[in-house]
């Protein structure tokens, strides 16, 4: 290989090999052009010290600097969605055991696990139980049959997307009911509720086989402070799981009139809902904490393309579909959104941009602001313990400067591309077999 010839002539091997490892296993990574510029600020008289130390991208090895692209999709980026779901593992942890800022005191609140699923649209090959699925046959787990209609041409695949386009909304309408059914049960006004008790959850949102979203959920009722404070005496798993019956079952979205048809969304008739630290989560898995924050955390790298085989990126024209050989539900369920899209009524729907997601726009994992620590914060310590990692790599002092002196940085960056040559591939895939390969980012440190 030319590439790597010259590199080891140069000596600049060793340098390349510290920036690709300090992608963590990334494959798709961001390229940027400029510079990183840092100075001591002294924020008593404001003056400007000399540099401290300056980045360029042309003095590093691969020629620009490599930022992880953060993509949290399996198919996209193993790795960083790999670090996704480390950071939601953690994120529900904190907020079922306390931890990263919650107090541990959570664990004696009512917590229940919730998994809320769509209508049907049409019967679709299953496995219920140890029963034959409609078509009189046995389906095995990976039988690509599992998830699509008895009979195409009556699905309803309109309804099916524009379920999923409004099931973002439907779960905001039933947070609101579920804090008024549980205000009704404790015999208090809703303005009354917020100052004895407050909800908190952190859900993911999965697609099924046959392509419509469904949302799995911790749900915590706490005191009026959240996490922090005790829920009053009434407060009871008991009395958090009715409350979700009821509110899951008043929350109804409105949907648009479509040729002359009305629709109205509102959750499937299977309704999930098991006590935390209760019975089984799935045959002989304990729904322990750690059982909960797993299951949760899996979803969160899943989108359309891992349940349907659909696709993980946008298209641009519906033309592509013919060269992609998407299994036909999946394809049918895209063209439907393409065609809905191009209606000026729907347009406040996007439904042309999130085809490859079957209608849906929303986020795939949200949480309150009390429910537990956030991912921003988990990324913060992350990148603070790697600046720290490389300020000891160069031999610097990894202390903070005194409480005169701050620093100041003076940066300029430029998109200049995305992913590695071919050189660079062969030399990651080289560390990716490695252990420990992946070291704290070094050159590209930010």
């Amino acid at each position: 290989m030319t590439d790597l010839a010259s590199l080891a002539a140069t000596g600049s091997l060793p340098g390349i090999l510290r920036q690709l490892s300090g992608l963590g296993g990334c494959t798709n990574p961001v390229r940027l052009a400029g510079h990183r510029t840092e100075h001591n600020l002294d924020t008593t008289t404001g003056e400007i010290g000399p540099a401290l130390r300056r980045l360029d991208s042309g003095d590093l090895p691969a020629g620009d600097l490599l930022v992880r692209c953060g993509n949290r999709r399996t198919t996209r980026c193993a790795a960083c969605a790999e670090t996704y779901r480390r950071d939601t593992f953690h994120l529900i942890t904190a907020g079922l055991r306390g931890g990263k800022g919650t107090p541990e005191t959570v664990t004696t609140h009512p917590r229940v696990f919730a998994t809320f699923t769509a209508p049907s649209f049409g019967p679709v090959h299953n496995r219920p139980g140890t029963r034959r699925c409609r078509c009189g046959r046995h389906h095995a787990d990976d039988d690509p049959l599992l998830g699509t209609p008895l009979d195409a041409d009556r699905y309803d695949y309109e309804s099916a997307v524009l379920w999923n386009a409004h099931a973002g909304a439907l779960w905001r309408r039933f947070t609101i009911h579920l804090r008024r059914e549980i205000a009704r049960r404790a015999g208090l006004t809703q303005r009354e509720l917020p100052e004895r008790a407050w909800v908190s959850f952190a859900k993911v949102a999965e697609y099924q086989k046959r392509g419509a979203v469904h949302f799995h959920a911790v749900i915590r009722l706490d005191g009026p402070a959240g996490g922090e404070t005790r829920p009053p005496h009434w407060a009871t798993a008991e009395l958090l799981g009715d409350a979700i019956r009821a509110a899951a079952t008043r929350a109804v979205v409105p949907g648009p009139v479509v040729d002359g048809r009305t629709h109205t969304f509102a959750f499937g008739r299977q309704l999930d809902i098991r006590t935390i630290h209760g019975p089984d989560l799935d045959g002989s898995q304990a729904l322990t904490d750690r059982a909960v924050a797993a299951y949760i955390a899996k979803y969160a790298t899943k989108g359309a393309e891992t349940a349907t085989g659909t696709l993980d990126r946008r298209l641009r024209f519906v033309a592509e579909l013919a060269t992609m050989h998407l299994p036909p539900h999946a394809e049918r369920l895209i063209r439907t959104a393409w065609a809905l899209g191009a209606r000026k009524d729907l347009a406040h729907l996007r439904l042309r941009a999130w085809a490859h997601m079957l209608g849906f726009r929303g986020h795939f994992s949200t949480k309150t602001r009390r429910y537990s620590t956030t991912l921003g914060a988990l990324r913060t310590a992350r990148a603070e313990w790697r600046r720290l990692q490389a300020a000891i790599a160069r031999g610097d002092d990894p202390q903070p400067m005194d409480s005169e002196q701050t620093t100041l940085v003076l940066a300029h960056w430029a998109y200049a591309g995305t992913g590695l040559t071919p050189t660079e591939q062969w030399l990651s895939a080289s560390l990716a077999d490695t252990p420990n390969a992946h070291t704290p980012e070094g050159d590209n440190a930010r």
